[in-house]
C-alpha cells in the first residue's frame, strides 16, 4: 500500500509552483515593492489590502488578521483539504509524479479530493451525452436560445438522462461508491436505494474560481417532470451557493485584466452564456441564491478593489421581483469600494432574450445605458408617489431622503441632494434639510440599509402595530391590513384589488399592502403566510402582527363585512385625494382649454365612482 508522500517530492513540489499564481486564483494581487505582492485578504473581509505574498520565498503574510505559511498552508485552509491533498492537488498541477514510501500512512484522498473527482467525472459524462439521440431536446433548448455546440462546450454544457440511474451507473463504473456520490450531491437516497438527482435536464457545471467542477445546475425540460424549473445541488463540502458565482472561473481574467474592473452581475446560467459569447466575458450568476455579502467577498478579491475605480453592474427584471431584487442587493453592493450601477434591456429583456432577438451588439450596448444603483433605488421609492401634488411630492421626498441620507461620501451627498430635487420638482434647500433630518432620524435610517461595517450586517428597526403613529390614518390603514390579511380569500376580488392599489402614510403599512397586493392568488389556503414573508425589512415582522391579531368583530361574517367597508374607505379616501389635486388644478387653467375638459371630465368620473362605493354598501 502506499505510503506517505517522499519529502524530496514535496519540497520539489513547492520549489516548481509559483505561490503567486495559486493565490492569483483567488486574489486579485499587484506589485506592492520589489518581490511582494499585495491584495485583500481572503481569510478576513477588508477594505485595504493588507494580505502580502512574496513568490520569491513561496510565503504570504496577512498584517490583518495574522494569517501566513506557504502554498501548501494556504491550501489548507483556503479549501479545507489534508496536507496529502494539496501536495496531490499541486502536482497534478504541474504533471510532476509522486513517489510514496513504503510503511508510511496512507494517502488522505478519501475526502474532498474524492468529491472533485466525482464531480469532474459527473460533468465529462453530463457533456457527452448532449450527443446522444435521446439529448435531441436538450440540443433544440440551447438552440433555440442562440446556442449552438461550440458554445455548449465552451461552458461544459451537458444533458441528464431520462433514466433513474445512467450516472450513477457510469460513476460507479469508474470506481466511486454511492457514500461518494451521496456526498457530492450527485445522488439522491429512496426507499429502494440512490438515484440521479438529475434527470431529464440540460445541465450546467459550476465551477470555483479555480476551474474545478464543484456542483450543478439544470433546467426541467419535460412536461411529465414535477420537479422544480431549476434543480442545483444541495450544500456539500465543496458547494456553497452563497460563495458561489457560475462563471467567475471563465470571467476572473478579464475582470482582473479590465481598466476598469468591471463585474456584470446577470441572473441566470442562460444570461450568463448569452453575455459571454456577446463580448460581455465579466459576466456572473448566482446559483439559486439572491446576491449576497459572500459573493460581495469573493468578487472583492478578485477585483482588488482597493480604489473605487472598479465598476459591478447589476442586471434586474423591470418588474416587482426584479425590483426587490435590485432593493436587496443595495443594501450588500454598498460593502463594495466599486461603483455599482443597474443595466435593463429594452422592453424588459433579459441578456439572452436580447442577444436573440437583437443580437450581440444589444447586449454590449446594455451595459452602456446603466445608471448608478443610487439613482436606480432613488427612483424605485419615489415610484409609487404621484408627483403632480404637493402631497405626493412630499410623500416621495420622505421615502428617497434616507437613500440619500445613508451616502457617507461628503461629494456624492450633495450631488445626490440635487438629482432628488430635480427628480421631484422641488427646492434644493428644501430636499437638503429633509435628507439632514432623515440622517438623525433612527427610524428613517432603518428605512434605508445603513453602511455596514466589514463585519457587521445593517441593523434595521423593528416595527410593531404599538410603535405606529396614533392617527385616525394610521388606524384605518392598520385595520384594513389586518383585515384583507385574514379575511381577502372572502372578500370581493376587483374591490380589495381597488383597494390594494392605495398607498398608504406609514413606509411599514405600505410595505404589507405591497406584499398583499403582489400575492399571486388571494384565494388559496395559506395565501396570507406566504405575502407575509414576502414583506421587505425591517416591516416583515409587522406583517406577522397584523395577520396574527384579533379582527375586531364578532363573527366571520362580521368581519367581511367590516372588511369590505374599510376597503371602500379606502378607496373612497384615495378617490377624495384624486379630487382634491384636480379641484386645485382646474384653477390654474383656462376653463375652455383642453386641459380643463380633461380635468372636468375626470371629477365627473371621479363623482361616478364615489356614488357607486356608496351604493355598494
Amino acid at each position: 500500500m502506499a505510503g506517505r508522500i517522499r519529502q524530496a517530492d514535496v519540497d520539489e513540489v513547492k520549489a516548481r509552483t509559483n505561490i503567486a499564481d495559486i493565490i492569483g486564483e483567488r486574489v486579485a494581487l499587484k506589485t506592492a515593492g520589489v518581490g511582494a505582492m499585495k491584495g485583500l485578504c481572503p481569510f478576513h473581509d477588508e477594505r485595504s489590502p493588507s494580505f502580502n505574498v512574496r513568490p520569491q520565498a513561496g510565503f504570504y503574510h496577512c498584517f490583518g488578521c495574522g494569517e501566513s505559511g506557504d502554498v501548501y498552508s494556504f491550501l489548507r485552509n483556503m479549501d479545507h483539504v489534508s496536507f496529502t491533498e494539496a501536495v496531490e492537488r499541486l502536482a497534478g498541477r504541474i504533471g510532476y509524479a509522486l513517489h510514496y514510501e513504503d510503511g508510511g500512512a496512507a494517502p488522505e484522498n478519501t475526502g474532498r479530493t474524492r468529491l472533485y473527482a466525482a464531480n469532474a467525472a459527473a460533468a465529462e459524462f453530463f457533456r457527452t451525452q448532449l450527443a446522444t439521440p435521446d439529448a435531441d431536446i436538450g440540443r433544440r433548448f440551447l438552440g433555440e436560445r442562440g446556442f449552438d455546440a461550440g458554445a455548449a462546450a465552451h461552458f461544459g454544457v451537458g444533458f441528464a438522462p431520462k433514466g433513474w440511474s445512467g450516472m450513477h451507473s457510469a460513476l460507479r463504473g469508474q470506481g466511486f461508491t454511492d457514500e461518494e456520490l451521496t456526498a457530492a450531491g450527485l445522488v439522491s437516497q429512496g426507499q429502494r436505494g440512490v438515484y440521479d438527482r438529475f434527470r431529464g435536464r440540460v445541465v450546467w457545471p459550476i465551477r470555483d474560481v479555480t476551474g474545478q467542477v464543484i456542483g450543478f445546475g439544470a433546467r426541467r425540460l419535460f412536461d411529465d417532470d414535477n420537479g422544480p424549473k431549476y434543480l442545483n445541488t444541495p450544500e456539500t463540502t465543496i458547494y456553497k451557493k452563497a460563495q458561489v458565482l457560475y462563471g467567475l472561473d471563465l470571467a476572473k481574467r478579464d475582470i482582473a485584466r479590465g481598466d476598469p474592473r468591471r463585474v456584470v452581475v446577470v441572473e441566470g446560467y442562460t444570461d450568463v452564456m448569452a453575455c459571454h459569447l456577446a463580448g460581455v466575458t465579466t459576466a456572473v450568476a448566482t446559483c439559486g441564491t439572491a446576491f449576497g455579502s459572500d459573493h460581495i467577498s469573493v468578487l472583492r478579491r478578485i477585483m482588488g478593489d482597493d480604489s473605487a475605480a472598479g465598476e459591478v453592474v447589476f442586471t434586474f427584471d423591470p418588474d416587482a421581483a426584479g425590483q426587490k431584487a435590485a432593493l436587496r442587493a443595495f443594501a450588500d453592493a454598498k460593502r463594495f469600494n466599486a461603483q455599482t450601477y443597474v443595466a435593463t434591456g429594452p422592453e424588459g429583456l433579459d441578456p439572452c432574450d436580447l442577444r436573440l432577438q437583437r443580437g450581440d451588439g444589444a447586449v454590449r450596448a446594455m451595459m452602456d445605458t446603466k445608471v448608478p444603483m443610487v439613482e436606480f433605488v432613488i427612483d424605485q421609492r419615489i415610484s409609487g408617489f404621484g408627483l403632480s401634488s404637493v402631497e405626493g411630492r412630499v410623500g416621495a421626498l420622505r421615502a428617497a431622503a434616507p437613500v440619500v441620507a445613508e451616502l457617507r461620501d461628503p461629494l456624492l451627498q450633495p450631488e445626490y441632494v440635487r438629482v432628488l430635487a430635480r427628480r421631484l420638482g422641488m427646492d434644493t434647500e428644501d430636499v437638503r434639510r429633509e435628507v439632514d433630518r432623515a440622517s438623525r432620524a433612527p427610524s428613517a435610517r432603518a428605512e434605508t440599509p445603513v453602511e455596514a461595517s466589514a463585519t457587521e450586517e445593517p441593523s434595521l428597526a423593528r416595527v410593531t402595530i404599538a410603535s405606529l403613529p396614533r392617527t385616525a390614518e394610521s388606524a384605518l390603514e392598520r385595520d384594513a391590513l389586518m383585515g384583507f390579511l385574514q379575511f381577502g380569500h372572502r372578500l370581493d376580488a376587483e374591490l380589495l384589488t381597488r383597494a390594494l392599489e392605495q398607498r398608504m402614510s406609514h413606509p411599514a403599512l405600505d410595505a404589507v399592502r405591497a406584499a398583499i397586493a403582489d400575492a399571486p392568488d388571494r384565494t388559496r389556503a395559506g395565501w396570507a403566510l406566504d405575502a407575509v414573508t414576502t414583506v421587505r425589512e425591517p416591516y416583515r415582522s409587522l406583517g406577522g402582527e397584523l395577520l396574527a391579531s384579533d379582527f375586531p368583530a364578532l363573527t366571520d361574517d362580521a368581519a367581511v363585512a367590516s372588511a369590505s367597508d374599510l376597503a371602500r374607505r379606502l378607496i373612497s379616501r384615495g378617490l377624495d385625494r384624486e379630487k382634491s389635486e384636480l379641484l386645485g388644478a382646474i384653477q390654474r387653467v383656462t376653463p375652455d382649454s383642453d386641459e380643463g375638459r380633461v380635468i372636468r371630465l375626470r371629477l365627473r368620473e371621479l363623482d361616478a365612482q364615489r356614488q357607486r362605493l356608496i351604493v355598494e354598501q
